[in-house]
């Protein structure tokens, strides 16, 4: 008789320098025929350490995908022609931004026009002689001598409260104006004028004029959410106010009849950080109707809030009408989900139409809007095109166009991520997901990571996260969570921490330690904490309120409010979420900062920051360190050059790799 052998799996765990092996798809569009469709995927190059993006070509009638731009370039954007025979893209080829054309069925490019600047929401018109866009120039472009644009200005004048932008650095002093670039001639006119920036520009259908969002209040920096449509003439002269109420607009979109826009918005000109819902909001393109929210009793927001490390986080949200005006679709995260809706023109009750534990993290829908295509991402899956058909229930009849990731499920072995509810102190149901290690044994007893997610008002959900899964490949269940004051679960959670950070959170993060000992696989003794942003702020605010953690890793975190409100690029908004400015309410600033209690610090802590980090500017990461120095506590610091706040996301790839290298190398040192 034969003995019979155990198989052994001849799958790797998955490695930090995976990261080089991702293909993530970054935008997606369907032509108007519903026939084609193009996508954007972003790739790593080990040997020049850099990312760049193609666009991809998918023929839903021979079920042929083919790459339509090739090269180490950097391509976004693709826009189908009304008849589908050519594609507008930009690049950022020959180290200038360009708008270019190529034929649908491939060939030579054809560059219209090189910009030195942004560009954003570009359209065709109904008759494809002309692109619509809002372009914002660089102050290299006003600059004729070519050698001193490489060089450093001699000053700097700053006269606006909102000047810097993290990822960005400083601001240029043009602002964003709508325009429209004639394809026969390369003629580029200006449309609109002014000192404040005009966004988010939209054609209506019949291609006469042009919707845009402008905030025109006294001072729109310290004012940031009292944004106004406007309307004006495809031939550009006097722009025509559309009355909203106050509060921020965005992503407005003609009806296909012509009569009515749709926007992104609220009434809460005076809102903290995100508490309140975004909803999809009509009005009139004359006016009347007056404007009115089509999904009041909605409690929850219309774009997509879950976060992942394999992407930037993004929260502008887009609109698409159904081609009989009927209606409008949108994104929607929801308990750890980012799904498709859609609510009917007149208003009412939303319907999921691509349900499920997932997260989708783009769409598009054109021409006939039968069908809808997606960015289809879940805890195994960072990123596929998927499409099926618009009407209620039609992700049953889903079809999976790409595997951009095969070697995920031919030669890595993922850790079994499960999804769990657990109690916090006041018995609120607060959710959250466990990651195992590969070859994961009930019987033994592992050392564990909690994981904080940033914001605050984001949430953790269904997506694919490279780090959560390469923390357990190196042998620690980790587990991450989301507590209140994040989204996902309406306004009441979200705004359950404002003026008040370190309380609820807190109580939450402590019931999550608590599950995670109950675990009989986890050593109590061994439980580590890390997390970003918010995250690094709570995890700031954890080791100086409890010993209970054996080591933490704070990452571009928030120190100490009162100085953040001075040197974040946006922290003045704080004054929103703390009841005032820090001199009108400097006792809550003081009781809500980790320096307040930084003496009570004995975990040991490894502090990471990035130097051109303006988000959480790495002034705080240096208080903290020398502070904790000075009491001879057990810290240690490691930071990144020329990184911004974004490092774990979308840093230069060695430096995310490096990262990911210490924060393990930091919690085996001390929890192995």
């Amino acid at each position: 008789m034969k003995k019979k052998t155990r198989k052994v799996s001849k799958k790797r765990s998955i490695s930090a320098e995976d990261l080089f092996k991702l293909k993530l798809p970054s935008s997606v569009s369907i032509s108007n025929d519903e026939s084609k469709i193009a996508y954007t995927v972003e790739w790593m190059d080990k040997k020049e350490n850099k990312y760049f993006k193609n666009i991809h070509l998918y023929d839903l009638q021979t079920n042929e995908a083919t790459q339509f731009t090739n090269g180490n370039q950097n391509d976004n954007e693709a826009v189908f022609s009304p008849d589908d025979s050519q594609i507008a893209f930009l690049s950022s080829r020959d180290k200038k931004l360009g708008i270019y054309l190529m034929p649908t069925s491939g060939g030579a490019e054809k560059k219209l026009i090189d910009i030195d600047g942004a560009v954003s929401n570009m359209q065709w018109t109904p008759d494809a002689k002309h692109l619509v866009f809002c372009l914002r120039y660089n102050d290299s472009h006003f600059v004729k001598d070519e050698k001193k644009k490489k060089e450093a200005p001699v000053f700097r004048h700053i006269t606006k409260l909102f000047y810097k932008l993290d990822g960005a650095g400083f601001l240029p002093k043009d602002t964003f104006q709508v325009y429209k670039l004639e394809i026969a001639t390369g003629k580029l006119t200006k449309l609109t004028k002014g000192k404040r920036d005009n966004l988010g520009a939209h054609l209506s259908p019949d291609g006469k004029w042009i919707v845009y969002c402008s905030n025109r209040s006294y001072d729109p920096d310290i004012e940031s959410m009292r944004d106004d449509l406007f309307v004006i003439s495809f031939n550009g002269g006097k722009e025509r106010k559309i009355a909203t109420p106050p509060g921020p607009v965005s992503g407005p979109k003609f009806a296909p009849n012509g009569k009515t826009i749709v926007y992104l918005g609220h009434d809460n000109p005076d809102d903290d950080w995100g508490s309140t819902c975004t909803h999809v909001w009509k009005v009139g393109f004359k006016g009347s109707p007056k404007a009115y929210d089509l999904m009041k009793k909605f409690d929850r927001s219309a774009y997509d809030e879950t976060i992942t490390d394999t992407g930037d986080v993004e929260f502008g949200g887009k609109l698409i009408w159904s081609k009989d005006s009927r209606r409008i679709f949108f994104q929607s995260s929801d308990m750890g989900t980012t799904n498709l809706f859609y609510v009917p023109a007149g208003g009412g009750k939303p319907t999921r139409i691509f349900k499920g534990k997932c997260h989708v993290k783009g769409f598009d829908i054109a021409g006939k809007t039968t069908k809808a295509v997606i960015i289809y991402s879940d805890v195994k899956n960072p990123g596929d095109i998927m499409v099926f058909p618009t009407k209620y229930g039609g992700e049953k009849k889903a079809k999976q166009l790409t595997n951009l990731n095969p070697f995920l499920t031919k030669e890595v072995s993922l850790g079994r991520t499960k999804d769990v509810m657990f109690k916090s102190f006041d018995g609120t149901q607060v959710q959250g997901w466990m990651v195992y290690p590969p070859n994961f044994n009930p019987k033994r007893s592992y050392p564990s990571i909690l994981n904080i997610h940033g914001g605050p008002r984001v949430q953790y959900g269904f997506t694919f996260f490279h780090e959560m899964q390469y923390f357990a490949s190196k042998g620690y269940v980790v587990f991450y969570t989301n507590p209140r004051g994040g989204t996902g679960r309406g306004k009441m959670w979200a705004e359950a921490i404002s003026g008040g950070w370190g309380d609820l959170d807190y109580k939450d993060c402590m019931a999550a330690t608590d599950y995670m000992e109950k675990q009989k696989f986890i050593n109590k003794n061994r439980i580590c904490v890390t997390g970003g942003s918010y995250g690094g702020y709570m995890t700031n605010w954890l080791v100086a309120h409890t010993h209970r953690y054996k080591a933490a890793v704070t990452q571009r975190s928030v120190y100490d409010l009162n100085s953040f409100y001075g040197s974040s690029d946006i922290g003045w908004a704080l004054r929103r979420e703390f009841g005032g400015d820090p001199w009108k309410n400097p006792e809550n600033y003081e009781k809500c900062s980790p320096s307040t209690y930084v003496q009570n610090i004995k975990t040991p802590l490894l502090i990471i920051h990035s130097e051109q980090d303006l988000r959480c500017n790495i002034e705080q990461a240096e208080q903290m360190f020398i502070r904790m120095k000075v009491m001879r506590k057990t810290v240690e610091m490691v930071r990144f050059p020329e990184e911004p706040h974004g490092l774990s996301r979308h840093g230069r790839p060695d430096r995310r790799i490096a990262r990911l290298d210490w924060i393990v190398k930091w919690f085996n040192k001390y929890a192995k």
